[in-house]
């Protein structure tokens, strides 16, 4: 990879207002973690094959609990007057790791299910510098196509080999029997007046972690 491809990548992807973090390996966790908590994230959507050490810093468990654990740091903080939580949810919120529910599709998620949730957290295939584009092929970590589309809210993380500079050399890496999604920034669409609506025709907001 070129020097300074990361970088273009990084630009391009503000440039459709996507919210970028540029991180280690070592503080990919500690990162998604952030993100969760700064969105309010409480049902997220975690693909089969999803690397695990990528949600090491959040709780694990039920929407009662996450719903708890918000409020345990609210009254915490004297927002909230005394809310009853389990030791569990306390335990989370002072630690400040954001409790959450995690959603697999295994059996499917049904479209109100992912409707419902909070958003999605994948990998992807490959990430193009010169478009801002991040390809999604339905492998591992990524899940179908459904589990980025309907969510309001997509968190990705791309990784330093799965970042190249051009279409041309994404085409290449791609396979052509896999279900592809183009991802250029948060979903957007303008009416006749050229007035900028987004989160129509999928995530409202995209989320992006660049390893390197």
């Amino acid at each position: 990879m070129s020097s300074g491809v990361p970088e273009l990548l990084a630009e391009h992807l503000r440039d459709y207002r996507a919210i970028v973090h540029e991180a280690p390996m070592a503080d990919v966790a500690a990162v998604v973690a952030g993100a969760l908590r700064e969105r309010g994230v409480r049902r997220l959507v975690v693909p089969h094959g999803l690397p695990d050490a990528w949600l090491a810093g959040i709780v694990v468990g039920s929407a009662a609990s996450a719903s708890a654990s918000g409020s345990a740091s609210a009254s915490a903080s004297g927002s909230v007057p005394g809310s009853a939580t389990s030791d569990s949810a306390v335990g989370s919120a002072s630690s400040g790791a954001p409790a959450v529910e995690r959603l697999t599709d295994d059996p499917s998620l049904t479209p109100a299910e992912l409707d419902a949730a909070d958003g999605v957290i994948t990998g992807c295939a490959v990430a193009i510098a010169e478009t801002g584009t991040i390809v999604l092929d339905a492998g591992p970590g990524q899940g179908r196509r459904a589990l980025t589309l309907v969510p309001d809210y997509h968190l990705c993380v791309v990784l330093p080999d799965q970042i190249v500079a051009s279409v041309p050399e994404a085409v290449s890496r791609l396979r052509p029997d896999r279900p592809l999604t183009w991802v250029s920034g948060p979903s957007a669409t303008s009416d006749i007046e050229l007035d900028r609506v987004e989160g129509v025709h999928g995530p409202r907001t995209l989320e992006v972690v660049l390893v390197h």
